[in-house]
């Protein structure tokens, strides 16, 4: 495979048209369309930003009891989530093959009658090459969102480097970013909506850590972009503004290529020279010469975990 020394990469900073996953779908076209006319190889967008981030609803749940209402939220939810693979990653898909363009986009997957918050990353030929659902849901996510397994801890091997996933806060979390480490992430990728001054920290220091480029994009969500009935907690004014962005790209010393912008939705590039990853690792490589393998070791459940297995010559003849 041929490599890139120099990768362009736009960070989409833009929120979901809550419940109406087509004219989100639409919009996402739009944003790559304006990464790609601007240079663009990849194009990082939010977490859930097709599908949706329902901030501020509570689904009507508090320990021991649930609401009709709460349970209709949740039915709307799940109407707007996708299937993976099906008709939205087959659009999405047409969207990477029109721009030339590697997408890691935020999703909301359905699986039966689980959801889960997963990450995409497609190639230019619209091939989907990786899936990540997210681990460990925050707080109120877990009433609404499934956990992850280690099966999809991937990073793809592409032309631009080894792109690889944490969605949101798994990027708390040491012992993912060191599996992420150890499988040679190059660019790293953190969808999110964390919109706190905190955010630029932490992904400067997973760029320091890693020795990778990081590239974070989170949503910018304003109250107009829901459905009117929407049973926020922050009230019902239009203008009222419920995620307030943060995007950022990190270089593998620490330096922000792109600041944290609040002020609205945007699309952002940054230059990324390969070659200052092998400069950061002169003086520290987490999972090489600067670990310590004698002392520590982190074993990694890969294996996909599922509830129901067969075994045997499969169903029996009536």
């Amino acid at each position: 495979m041929s490599s890139k020394p120099v990768v362009t990469a736009a960070v989409v900073q833009a929120g979901s048209i809550l419940f109406d996953t087509a004219r989100t779908l639409d919009k996402l076209a739009d944003l790559a369309s304006d990464a790609s006319a601007r240079g663009a190889d990849l194009a990082v967008f939010p977490e859930a930003f097709v599908g949706g981030y329902p901030k501020g609803l509570d689904f009507g749940a508090t320990v021991g009891s649930r609401t009709p209402a709460g349970r209709d939220d949740f039915l709307r939810y799940h109407a707007s989530a996708i299937d993976v693979p099906g008709p939205a990653t087959e659009a999405i898909a047409a969207v990477a093959r029109a721009g030339k363009l590697h997408i890691v986009v935020g999703v909301i997957e359905r699986s039966g009658g689980t959801l889960y918050c997963s990450a995409l990353t497609f190639g230019p030929d619209g091939a989907l090459l990786a899936r990540r659902r997210k681990l460990m849901p925050t707080a109120s996510e877990r009433l609404v969102w499934g956990f992850g397994d280690g099966s999809t801890l991937d990073v793809a091997g592409t032309p631009l480097g080894r792109i690889g996933t944490a969605i949101c806060w798994e990027n708390y979390m040491p012992l993912l970013r060191t599996t992420l480490y150890a499988k040679g992430v190059e660019i790293y990728c953190a969808p999110t909506v964390d919109d706190r001054a905190t955010w630029l920290p932490t992904m400067q220091t997973i760029a320091l850590e890693g020795r990778c480029f990081v590239v974070s994009a989170s949503q910018y969500l304003l109250r107009k972009d829901c459905p009117v009935e929407y049973d926020a907690v922050q009230g019902s004014d239009p203008a009222t503004v419920l995620i307030r962005g943060g995007s950022c790209i990190v270089g593998p010393l620490g330096n922000a290529l792109v600041e944290p912008d609040f002020e609205g939705e945007s699309v952002r590039l940054a230059e990324l020279d390969r070659a200052d990853i092998v400069r950061g690792k002169f003086d520290f490589d987490v999972i090489g010469h600067y670990a310590r393998p004698d002392i520590f070791s982190l074993g990694v459940n890969e294996r996909p975990l599922e509830p129901v297995t067969a075994t045997g010559f499969g169903a029996r003849e009536a």
